[in-house]
């Protein structure tokens, strides 16, 4: 029987363990939290949902000492909790695994994970002792760590197996999971989801924020939505759907994109064979060996894996910032260039894993950041450096309204974006072709459309997409928008290259899947010819002769 939550013992509880009374918090203008109350019993768990940008993030940042709350206040196991203090939180058995992480690059795992946990006048570090309490803790959760690693040699995936760790290390009463299962095979999860109803049936707490509603409903007591700032509902999760928490959190009723067929696969966009490059400047073990893909016009190919197995190079070397030490790699029949530039100007387009620190560049305007991969364009600089600010602002507003990036406006900082509206920004970057002024007059003076001068202007739209993570950590709403981008991006032709831990997502967009793991790439096989287990001890490293009973029968003449 699958493991669940829904037998704790928090049915006898009477006192909340934390109460959350009338929190209102202000940014400006901006109502982010608007007089919500909300209670968390012992041994409860509480899923928080809304999408990006309805003051989940605030609201629970003000729980933990981050911000402070301009009205009301907060109670922990009855006692207040003083705003504004996250050693307060920490010593009232608040743990918090942020959504973006608080870890320090230049330290190590152990070094994180002890940090605040010694009194400075100690002049012998407890090290020995902390490191067998933390791979214990490691292994009992099945999060496996090295404690000497660096943070900065890490993934994404691997840093939030620390902060998880570093919550649960510090013995937490509360705990606030943020996307707890965003990196993790089935098998690992389902491993997680036992360990937490154990822990809940003896008296853990945990608010749980995700965007994977089939998981809030498998483990979750409750459920509160915000929408706007505002708590809009409150229900027991077993007297809801998906579909109304759905429309709970946006407000109207969300059509997921509906996996359908290539509708015809073109000629090879992308050639690898047996490339390898080599390990990350800063130490990482994330590289590529010998690994093969062949990525074809009008077809998405979608590679699963926990984060950390050659992912990011297998990116960075599409997108120029990494270079094979062995191996062909082409690019419509010429040799792949180890070049950004280059590959934006032959066609390539990039959806980065980290859209904060790689996406964007926070402290810059939307509309600097809408044109910043196309900006030696002649259509948006004279001579290469001086920057035509009216055509690169027109630009931006096509972005804007094609596809429906809402914030400050374009002269905002785009750190103040949204995590959904960054990603349609980042993606209208990629997908939407700047548009010639000689080709725009042209066309308003014949009445037509964008695609009417094709034979002077040809067709920019880009050849190969590389969308790594293109959904993490966006709410219900965001993710239907983006793979309805990525799937329209096929149908008019592109290759698309998906990497993504969600398996979910996989087997969605991937007309073909392939699964990574220690640099390695298996067959990229017919998403038909894959089950949720087999792809799930592949992310494992489980090897083709003890996948062949988890695999789906092959449809008659599939390619293989």
């Amino acid at each position: 029987m699958n493991p669940t939550v829904h037998s704790s013992a928090h049915l006898h509880a009477h006192t909340p363990v934390l109460r959350l009374a009338g929190i209102t918090k202000r940014f400006g203008s901006l109502v982010a939290n608007d007089a919500i109350s909300l209670d968390l019993q012992a041994g409860e768990v509480l899923a928080l949902l809304g999408e990006n940008g309805a003051g989940k993030s605030t609201l629970m940042s003000i729980l933990f000492g981050h911000y402070v709350a301009d009205e009301g206040g907060i109670e922990v196991f009855g006692a207040p909790l003083p705003p504004g203090n996250p050693k307060a939180a920490l010593a009232a058995g608040v743990g918090m695994v942020h959504q973006h992480f608080t870890l320090a690059d230049n330290l190590s795992v152990l070094d994180n994970v002890m940090m605040g946990t010694e009194p400075l006048w100690r002049p012998v570090s407890r090290r020995a002792a902390a490191r067998e309490r933390l791979l214990a803790v490691a292994q009992r959760f099945g999060l496996p760590v090295q404690p000497d690693a660096k943070i900065g040699s890490l993934s994404v995936g691997e840093r939030q197996r620390v902060e998880i760790l570093k919550a649960l290390y510090r013995g937490a009463r509360i705990l606030i999971l943020d996307e707890p299962t965003a990196v993790l095979t089935p098998q690992e999860s389902e491993a997680l989801f036992a360990t937490l109803a154990q822990m809940v049936a003896q008296g853990l707490s945990v608010i749980f924020i995700s965007h994977k509603l089939g998981e809030v409903l498998r483990v979750s007591h409750r459920v509160a939505v915000l929408r706007g700032g505002k708590l809009v509902a409150e229900a027991r999760t077993a007297d809801t759907t998906q579909a109304q928490l759905a429309l709970w959190m946006v407000g109207h009723a969300v059509e997921a994109p509906q996996r359908r067929p290539a509708r015809s696969v073109g000629d090879a966009v992308c050639v690898l064979d047996h490339v390898s490059t080599a390990s990350a400047r800063n130490g990482g073990q994330d590289r590529l060996r010998e690994v093969s893909l062949t990525l074809r016009a009008g077809e998405i190919t979608a590679i699963a894996g926990v984060s950390g197995n050659g992912q990011v190079a297998l990116a960075e070397l599409l997108c120029g910032t990494r270079r094979a030490v062995s191996g062909t790699a082409q690019l419509m029949g010429r040799a792949l260039p180890p070049s950004p530039a280059r590959l934006v100007q032959r066609g390539v387009a990039r959806i980065p894993e980290d859209r904060h620190a790689v996406g964007v560049v926070g402290d810059l305007p939307v509309w600097e950041n809408a044109v910043s991969e196309r900006l030696r364009s002649p259509v948006f600089s004279r001579w290469s450096f001086i920057v035509k600010r009216a055509a690169a602002r027109l630009h931006a507003r096509r972005i804007e309204k094609a596809f429906d990036v809402r914030g400050a406006g374009l002269m905002a900082p785009a750190r103040s974006l949204s995590g959904g509206n960054m990603q349609k920004l980042i993606l209208g970057r990629a997908l939407l072709a700047p548009e010639q002024p000689e080709q725009r007059e042209l066309r308003e003076q014949r009445g037509g459309s964008k695609h009417d001068d094709n034979k002077k202007y040809p067709n920019r739209a880009p050849r190969l997409i590389v969308a790594h993570q293109p959904t993490w950590g966006l709410d219900i709403g965001a993710v239907a928008y983006v793979q309805q981008q990525l799937i329209a991006a096929r149908d008019a032709g592109a290759a698309v290259l998906v990497i993504s831990d969600d398996l979910d997502e996989v087997l969605t967009l991937g007309d073909r899947v392939a699964v990574m793991h220690g640099g390695h790439l298996g067959d990229a096989r017919p998403a038909a010819a894959w089950t949720r287990e087999a792809i799930g001890l592949a992310m494992a490293g489980a090897t083709a002769g003890s996948l062949a009973g988890a695999t789906a029968p092959q449809p008659k003449g599939a390619a293989s």
